[in-house]
C-alpha cells in the first residue's frame, strides 16, 4: 500500500458499498421473476424501476463528492469509472426486467436461468469486494472470479442464441427474446468492467 501523507475522503468507500448492495437487491429481483406470472412480473418491475432509481441516486452521490473533494482515497478517473460501471449494471438488470413485461413473454428461454444465476453470484462477490476497497486486500480472487464468470456467462450467450435460431421460435419471438439475453449478457460484461477498474485501482495502490 502506498503511504500518503495527506487525508483522504473515505466516505467514497460507503458509498460503492451502497451502490453494490443495490445491485445485490436487483439480482434477487432477477431472480424472482423466473417462473413468476404476469401480474406478479410486473409488479418485480415496479420494485426494479425503484432499485434502478435508488442504484442512479447512489451514483450522482459519488459524482457530487467527488467533484466536492479535493483529496480522494484513489484517483478520480477511476473513482468515476467504477460508479459508472456499478450503474452499469444496475441499468442493464433493470432493461431485462423491463423487456420481459413490455413484451409479455410467456416463457424464457432454457438457459437464462443459468444467465440470472451467473449474475447474482458476481453481484454477491462484487458487494463483498466493495468494503475491501479501503485496504486493497483480498481483491485478487475477486476480480479472477468474475472474469471467470463472465467467460461463464459468454458461453451460456452462445448457446441461448443457438437455442433461439433452431426454428422452434417464430421470427418476432426471436428478436424479443434475443434483446433479452442480449441485455442480460451486457449485464455480465459491466460486472466485468467493473472487476477490471477495481483490478486497475489496486496495481495503482500498490
Amino acid at each position: 500500500m502506498r503511504f500518503r501523507l495527506t487525508p483522504r475522503e473515505t466516505s467514497f468507500y460507503d458509498m460503492f458499498a451502497a451502490s453494490a448492495d443495490n445491485i445485490v437487491t436487483g439480482s434477487k429481483l432477477l431472480m424472482e421473476l423466473l417462473g413468476a406470472d404476469a401480474p406478479t412480473r410486473t409488479e418485480i418491475a415496479e420494485r426494479m424501476r425503484a432499485a434502478e432509481h435508488a442504484g442512479d441516486d447512489a451514483t450522482h452521490a459519488i459524482f457530487h463528492q467527488l467533484n466536492s473533494s479535493f483529496i480522494t482515497p484513489f484517483d478520480r478517473e477511476d473513482i468515476y469509472t467504477l460508479a459508472g460501471s456499478l450503474d452499469d449494471i444496475m441499468d442493464f438488470m433493470e432493461e431485462a426486467v423491463d423487456l420481459v413485461v413490455l413484451y409479455n413473454v410467456e416463457e424464457l428461454p432454457k438457459g437464462v436461468e443459468q444467465q440470472i444465476e451467473v449474475l447474482a453470484r458476481a453481484a454477491e462477490l462484487t458487494a463483498e469486494a466493495m468494503p475491501n476497497l479501503r485496504t486493497m486486500a483480498n481483491l485478487t480472487e475477486y476480480w479472477i472470479e468474475v472474469n471467470r464468470l463472465e467467460n461463464q456467462a459468454d458461453q451460456i450467450h452462445r448457446k441461448l442464441l443457438a437455442h433461439l435460431f433452431n426454428g422452434k421460435y417464430d421470427a418476432i419471438e426471436v428478436l424479443k427474446l434475443k434483446q433479452i439475453v442480449d441485455v442480460l449478457e451486457e449485464a455480465a460484461d459491466a460486472f466485468e468492467h467493473v472487476a477490471n477498474t477495481v483490478e486497475t485501482i489496486a496495481v495503482k495502490e500498490s
